[in-house]
């Protein structure tokens, strides 16, 4: 072997010898790597030191030992959490003689009463880590114990014993253990407690077990931004309530939502769920396992899923939609607020911040769980089960459409440059940001005229071939087969539907540029209800506008005006062209006017006018806008008849007399 391999070892034994090992002692390694134990340092795992105790409280409750619990937060950034369960162990532990159970507790890792499965059928806790970890990060902390109708006490500070256990004298009516702790700026800075992040915890805790009262208590200098200084949580319906308060107001597909609860077979646990479908907003996922939050989900959300995605595809089978078989579960779950809640023994999970849930079993138990319950909510109503599976066909729909031009994309060149266009798109040069148009015209006429009244560098015209489809009162099949939409969707390059991605959209204007009379006014019509519908988001963005070509061509002499419509046109000439002799010209369409008018007219940035079409921000007016578009342009014409009796009245007569 050739010395040169060892040519930069160090040749001093006291660089590396016996006494650069360390031996942390007691809680010292959770001082030194708290990351290791919660996640770091940082806001969330300061919150979720709260969490480990109220956790164990919640144990007790689930093991049907406690009925109330109470969270305080006092000034101080000092946390109080208490419950009237059995209370923590107090005699000599018989493995650490001279020691209560309560100090081997609190001072030593991975001690508990979670490992048997005795005390606890299902608990948070599993490593015997939680309250030791947050003695070991607090600079005080104090356990009081009622048990046995007698009153002890222990104080510790940074995971030291500041002496042995108390007994402070009989207490007949009070049972339970109290923590109170104080996070130690040694290892969290200032940072302190949220009062609003503590309440929702104490809140969605109440939930979870339908059969404990939880007690919020903060200091009247904290309550503030909504929060209260007292509060009682308690609620009947578990997850259901929760459900309930979530959704408020909003529409949901199924007038009933679907929730339940199941125990599992052998007395494995059990589950309980809540699920509804708004119809006009992001829905939202929560999961939890004996009562843990777990917001990256797991095994258990897999099961869920599963159920879910099965029921509606039998359901399918059962009423002969066909294309049933190809919904998946990112279809179900697509928009919904989803709550799941499961009590297992011995879960197993990510990491000890415990934020996903890793538990093979749990997949099969929630399934096989909430299956059955599913199948009955369906066909017990079969016009609620038709409501469901079309909304989540339609999300299907939407995938599959975004699968197409996934396929669409990589049959491309990977060069932008280089991007399959539609044939019948000029495209402009330029690339820029904030300055690129495509403008939307009828028929190649107009777009011959476009082309040459255009700024090559900027502009770019996409001509379509008269009135485009309907999309409101058309299927998903026949919106994708339908040519003249492929082709704007390819030329846009930023998807549609779900899938719409304002960034990669091609353009940074789109402009609806039709001839100035009832037909152009329609097929306006129809590509304002295909960008409502298919990409909203553009719209909410800003990018797509009307153009406003005129009808008329006004002369007087050496005097020309143009005018947008009648009402315009009746206005200069009692103005601009009053008691003269005024020559009119009417536009038969976009492809009459010669380039050099387009482009002063309509085209240049310079002279021309732009209506941006925009839409109401909040969800709820969006809804109302696509209640009036359905309306207005769905399959149903008596809607639209009614549309037009009942404002008949509301038209300018001095305009129709024009």
């Amino acid at each position: 072997m050739s010395d040169d391999l060892f040519a930069n070892t160090p040749t001093s034994s006291g660089d590396y010898d016996a006494s650069s090992i360390e031996v942390l002692e007691g809680l010292e390694p959770v001082r030194r790597r708290p990351g290791m134990y919660i996640g770091g340092t940082d806001e969330r795992a300061l919150h979720h030191l709260v969490a480990e105790v109220l956790d164990n409280a919640m144990d007790e409750a689930v093991a049907g030992h406690a009925t109330r619990i109470e969270l305080r937060l006092d000034e101080g950034n000092r946390i109080t959490v208490a419950d009237n369960g059995r209370g923590i162990p107090v005699a000599e532990h018989p493995k650490y003689p001279g020691k209560s159970t309560l100090e081997v507790i609190l001072s030593t890792l991975h001690s508990g009463g979670k490992f048997s499965g005795k005390a606890y059928a299902t608990s948070g806790g599993l490593h015997g880590v939680g309250i030791s970890v947050v003695n070991a990060l607090s600079s005080e902390t104090r356990v009081e114990v009622a048990r046995d109708k007698q009153l002890y006490a222990q104080r510790f500070a940074r995971g030291v014993t500041l002496g042995p256990i108390e007994q402070l004298g009989p207490t007949p009516n009070r049972r339970g253990t109290t923590v109170t702790f104080t996070p130690d700026t040694q290892i969290f800075g200032d940072r302190a407690f949220s009062p609003k992040r503590l309440f929702a915890l104490a809140r969605s805790k109440a939930y979870l077990f339908a059969g404990v009262e939880i007690r919020w208590r903060c200091a009247a200098e904290l309550a503030k931004d909504g929060v209260p200084e007292e509060a009682v949580f308690k609620f009947p319906g578990g997850l259901a309530d929760h459900l309930s308060e979530q959704v408020g107001t909003r529409e949901c597909v199924t007038a009933q939502p679907f929730v339940g609860r199941q125990d599992f077979p052998d007395d494995q646990g059990r589950a309980e769920w809540a699920v509804a479908w708004p119809l006009w907003s992001e829905g939202a996922a929560s999961w939890y396992c004996n009562t843990v939050p777990t917001p990256d989900g797991g095994t258990h959300e897999q099961g869920l899923r599963a159920a879910l995605a099965k029921g509606l595809r039998a359901f399918g089978e059962l009423v002969g939609a066909k294309k049933a078989k190809d919904i998946g579960a990112d279809d179900v779950m697509a928009g919904a607020e989803v709550m799941l809640s499961v009590f297992i023994r011995d879960p197993q999970f990510q990491s000890q911040t415990k934020d996903r849930l890793t538990s093979p079993e749990a997949a099969r138990l929630v399934e096989n769980a909430i299956r059955d319950h599913f199948d009955h909510f369906l066909s017990d109503n079969m016009d609620r089960g038709r409501a469901l599976l079309g909304q989540v066909m339609e999300r299907m729909d939407e995938r599959l459409r975004r699968k197409a031009e996934r396929e669409i994309k990589r049959k491309s060149a990977t060069n932008a440059r280089k991007l399959r266009l539609p044939g019948k798109l000029t495209d402009c040069t330029g690339e820029g940001a904030g300055e690129t148009e495509l403008f939307i015209v009828e028929g190649d006429s107009a777009g011959g005229s476009a082309k040459q009244a255009r700024d090559r560098k900027t502009q770019a015209i996409l001509p379509i071939r008269g009135k485009i489809l309907n999309v409101a009162s058309a299927t998903s099949d026949k919106i994708r087969a339908n040519q003249e939409i492929a082709d704007l969707v390819l030329a846009l390059g930023c998807g549609t539907g779900k899938n719409c991605d304002p960034a990669q959209l091609r353009y940074d204007r789109i402009v609806i540029m039709t001839d100035a009379d009832v037909d152009g006014a329609h097929i306006a019509t129809l590509l304002m209800t295909f960008f409502f519908q298919e990409m909203p988001e553009l719209v909410r963005g800003g990018h797509l506008f009307l153009a406003q070509p005129p009808l008329y061509r006004l002369t007087a002499g050496k005097e020309s005006r143009y005018a947008r419509d009648d009402a315009h046109r009746v206005e200069l000439e009692a103005t601009v062209f009053k008691g003269k002799k005024v020559d009119v010209a009417r536009f038969k369409g976009l492809g009459e006017m010669n380039p050099a008018q387009l482009r002063e007219t309509t085209m240049a940035p310079e002279s021309r006018s732009l209506i941006r079409i925009t839409l109401p921000p909040e969800f709820e007016q969006r809804a109302a806008v696509k209640a009036l578009v359905d309306q207005l342009m769905g399959r149903n014409p008596e809607h639209r008849f009614n549309f037009i009796q009942n404002r008949a009245g509301e038209v300018d007569r001095e305009l129709i007399d024009a």
